[in-house]
């Protein structure tokens, strides 16, 4: 039997994996709920080929890609994922990920990714590779987020903190009107509907040079 280890935050996923290789030469050994966890149970169970969840707590499985890499670990490992940003899919080919199975549809794809990976190949999908080496030859696009104003860019991060206009208003010197209008300003830039929106945006991409404090 191959042993595997799947590292996910969600057990009902990890579940669903187990039972997807159920009767199949690969089997579970270990499972983790983190990147932490995971690096911990490879080095206790020792299996062949380590699935990561890309987004964990504590850290994340391109972290923990990074990490299995840092140590001299050239296992093979499967990024498992529902999306991949650009900048993702850039370090994790840099870390030499083996697999990147997106969640939709990866019910009928596994078997067939732990089988690449294990025979020493690569299971990325082409469109993957190319979208990487074209972003390799042309450089990262910006982030949006680049295109703010600096007062913009300050009252955004302040968003991403949780703070509401008034709060906001406060902490610049402004009007909550003010606010309100820059506010328009940043969602109409951005193409976003509202203040959830752009939190998440910052959380997945932060402005560069503005520090965002928990």
């Amino acid at each position: 039997m191959i042993s595997v280890l799947i590292a996910d935050d969600h057990a009902f996923l990890r579940t669903g994996v187990a039972a997807v290789l159920r009767g199949s030469r690969f089997e579970i050994v270990a499972m983790a709920s983190n990147g932490i966890e995971a690096l911990a149970a490879i080095e206790a169970h020792d299996p062949m080929i380590a699935i990561f969840d890309l987004r964990m707590p504590l850290m994340d499985g391109l972290g923990a890609l990074q990490e299995l890499r840092r140590r001299g670990d050239a296992r093979p490992v499967v990024l498992l994922t529902a999306e991949l940003s650009d900048q993702q899919l850039i370090e994790a080919i840099k870390a030499g990920v083996n697999g990147i199975l997106m969640k939709d549809g990866a019910e009928d794809k596994l078997l067939t990714c732990l089988d690449a990976v294990y025979s020493g190949k690569r299971a990325i999908d082409p469109d993957m590779v190319e979208r990487a080496l074209l972003l390799s030859i042309n450089g990262s696009p910006r982030s949006p987020l680049d295109g703010l104003a600096p007062k913009e860019a300050k009252i955004a991060a302040l968003v991403a903190r949780g703070m509401r206009n008034r709060a906001i208003a406060d902490e610049l010197g402004m009007t909550e009107g003010t606010v309100k209008v820059y506010l328009h300003n940043i969602y109409e830039k951005l193409g976003l509907e509202n203040r959830t929106g752009l939190a998440l945006l910052i959380r997945d991409q932060p402005i560069s040079g503005t520090t965002i404090e928990s």
